[in-house]
C-alpha cells in the first residue's frame, strides 16, 4: 500500500490514538503528519509485514516521548488542565449518527480519567480497551512482554471508572445544555435547579495566559453566581453557538475583544459530564493556547 493511501486509510484513527494520549489537537496533528513523513523515509517500507501496527507504533512512542518531554511543563500549569476541544458542527436539527453515539471515550471526562494513568498505562489501555490490540502487538510496540502488557492494562482498567451510561443521548443532553444556557440568562434559578447538580463542579482553564478560577468553583449556587457575574459584566457582548464538544454537546462563546481587558479571555469552549440525568461537571477552555486549532472553523463550527 502507498503511502497517500495509508494516509487516507490511518489519518483519522491516529488521530484519535495521538489525541487521546496527549488531550492536544495540534500536538496528535503533528504527531500523525510526521508519522508518515518517516514512513516515507524508509528505505524499503515493503519489508513491512503489518503497516498499521508500525504506522500505530510511530504514534504510541512518539506520543510517550512527548509525555515525558513535557511532564515537568504539565507539573508546573497554573490552574485546572483540560484537553484542548475537539469541536464539530451539531447536528441540531437532525437525530445523531449512530457515530456520535460511539465517541464517549473522547469526553472530557473521560480524557481526564486518562490523565490519572502514566504515559505507558495510558498507551496499553488505549491500545487494548479502544483500539482492540492483542497484548502480544501492544507488546511489540513498547518493547515489552505480552505477560507485562497485561499486567499494565488490567491495573490501569481498575483505575479507570466511567459509566458511559450516565451520559444522557446527544439529543437530551442538547436539550438540557440550552436550557442551562437559556436559565442562567433569564435568571431562572427554578429551571437551574432542576438542571443542574447542587454539587456541581465548574472547572476553567486559562492556563496563566488569561484570567480564570485557579481553583474549581464549587455547588450550584456559586456556579450561578459565577456565571451571573460574567453575563452581566459582558451582557450583549458576547455571541454563542451550540457545537458538538468531544462528542457531546456543548458551547462555543465569544467575547467582544472591544470590551475585555489585557488579560481576560476572548473566547471560551464548554463542555458538560452527566450524572442521574443532571448536568454535573462544567468545563470552560479560556487558555488560548488551546484555541488557536479552532482559527480554521467559522464561529458556527463549520469549515
Amino acid at each position: 500500500m502507498n503511502t497517500e493511501t495509508l494516509y487516507k486509510t490511518y489519518k483519522t484513527p491516529l488521530f484519535a490514538l495521538a489525541y487521546r494520549m496527549l488531550g492536544s489537537v495540534m500536538d496528535a496533528e503533528d504527531i500523525v503528519q510526521e508519522t508518515f513523513l518517516k514512513y516515507e523515509q524508509i528505505p524499503e517500507t515493503e519489508v513491512i509485514q503489518n503497516e498499521r501496527a508500525y504506522l500505530y507504533k510511530i504514534v504510541t512512542n512518539r506520543c510517550l516521548d512527548l509525555l515525558r518531554s513535557s511532564a515537568k511543563k504539565r507539573e508546573l500549569y497554573v490552574g485546572p488542565w483540560l484537553p484542548e476541544p475537539l469541536i464539530e458542527t451539531m447536528p441540531l436539527d437532525s437525530d445523531p449518527s449512530d457515530a456520535c453515539l460511539q465517541k464517549e471515550s473522547l469526553t472530557t471526562a473521560y480524557l481526564l480519567l486518562l490523565q490519572q494513568l502514566n504515559a505507558v498505562e495510558r498507551a496499553v489501555f488505549l491500545l487494548r480497551e479502544i483500539f482492540h490490540y492483542p497484548y502480544d502487538e501492544i507488546a511489540e510496540m513498547l518493547g515489552k512482554s505480552s505477560a507485562n502488557c497485561r499486567q499494565i492494562f488490567h491495573r490501569a482498567q481498575k483505575s479507570i471508572h466511567f459509566d458511559p451510561t450516565q451520559n444522557p443521548s446527544i439529543t437530551i443532553a442538547e436539550e438540557k445544555v440550552k436550557d442551562f444556557v437559556n436559565s442562567l440568562l433569564q435568571g431562572n434559578t427554578n429551571k437551574l435547579l432542576e438542571l443542574v447538580s447542587e454539587d456541581v463542579v465548574y472547572f476553567t482553564d486559562g492556563g496563566g495566559k488569561v484570567r480564570a478560577a485557579r481553583v474549581p468553583v464549587v455547588g450550584l449556587e456559586q456556579v450561578i453566581k459565577f456565571h451571573q457575574y460574567i453575563f452581566n459584566k459582558f451582557a450583549s457582548q458576547f455571541t454563542y453557538f451550540y457545537v458538538l464538544v468531544n462528542g457531546m454537546p456543548g458551547i462555543r462563546i465569544r467575547v467582544n475583544r472591544e470590551v475585555l481587558q489585557d488579560d481576560e479571555a476572548s473566547e471560551y469552549v464548554y463542555s458538560f459530564a452527566f450524572h442521574n440525568n443532571k448536568i454535573e461537571t462544567i468545563y470552560a477552555v479560556a487558555n488560548p493556547d488551546k484555541l488557536r486549532h479552532l482559527d480554521n472553523l467559522n464561529f458556527e463550527g463549520e469549515r
